[in-house]
């Protein structure tokens, strides 16, 4: 065990950190809404609309991030080079940064998850509730922010802190697409030596702490959201 590059590839990987927390907080930006709407979607199963989130869950939860990430980073660049070509745009598909195909997958990826998570737990929300606030005058748009959300949220709050917590760990899978996040810094760190050993103990450390910050981060917002919480 080679205790300095160890903890010398610990901050090398560290550094990765900011790389990592970035696609998970655009991801998770583009996720919550399209989730939340499309969960709606379910629920009111609003025709073409209900059976395109049924398949799309389906599919996203049926296969394995990694596969999705090999299908989009390398079908999105032929996609566009086509389009670019036909309509005469002098721009090399090829140099555009990993960074938004990795925007793409995550986002569609957490995307299904969270119409589950919203799904269920707008349904242990009353409708009786959304009724009562109509007949007093309040908007459908005023009694789901000030009423049904905020409900909604506390129930599903954990469940999307288990979401977030595995988007952040997918994101070590960003070395497929060349990404400099966590993984892909140690691992570089050790081709020099092979201290493979070493830099993948430093990447579940590195993990292993970034999640349990976001955990802890959760639970305390979620202690926060009690108070709309119906006994």
């Amino acid at each position: 065990m080679n205790v300095p590059f160890l903890i010398d590839t610990f901050f090398t990987a560290l550094s990765g950190v900011p790389v990592a927390l970035f696609i998970t907080i655009v991801a998770l930006f583009i996720a919550l809404p399209l989730g939340f709407l499309l969960a709606l979607t379910r629920l009111n199963k609003i025709p073409f609309l209900n059976q395109f989130s049924r398949v799309y869950v389906s599919f996203v939860r049926g296969t394995p991030v990694i596969v999705q990430i090999f299908i989009i980073y390398n079908s999105v660049p032929l996609i566009l080079s086509r389009i670019f070509e036909k309509y005469d745009i002098q721009t090399n598909v090829y140099d555009i940064n990993p960074i938004w195909y990795a925007f793409i997958v995550f986002s569609l990826n957490t995307t299904a998850i969270l119409i589950e998570v919203f799904r269920s737990a707008i349904n242990t929300v009353s409708k009786g509730q959304l009724e009562a606030a109509l007949s007093v005058g309040l908007t459908q748009y005023q009694a789901f922010r000030r009423i049904i959300i905020p409900q909604t949220l506390v129930v599903a709050l954990p469940n999307i802190c288990t979401a977030t917590v595995h988007l952040i760990k997918a994101t070590s899978l960003g070395y497929a697409m060349s990404l400099h996040e966590i993984t892909l810094k140690a691992q570089v760190a050790a081709n020099i030596g092979y201290n493979y050993v070493e830099a993948y103990i430093d990447i579940f450390l590195v993990y292993l702490i970034l999640c349990s910050v976001v955990e802890y981060l959760f639970k305390w917002y979620e202690k926060r959201l009690t108070k709309y919480k119906i006994a």
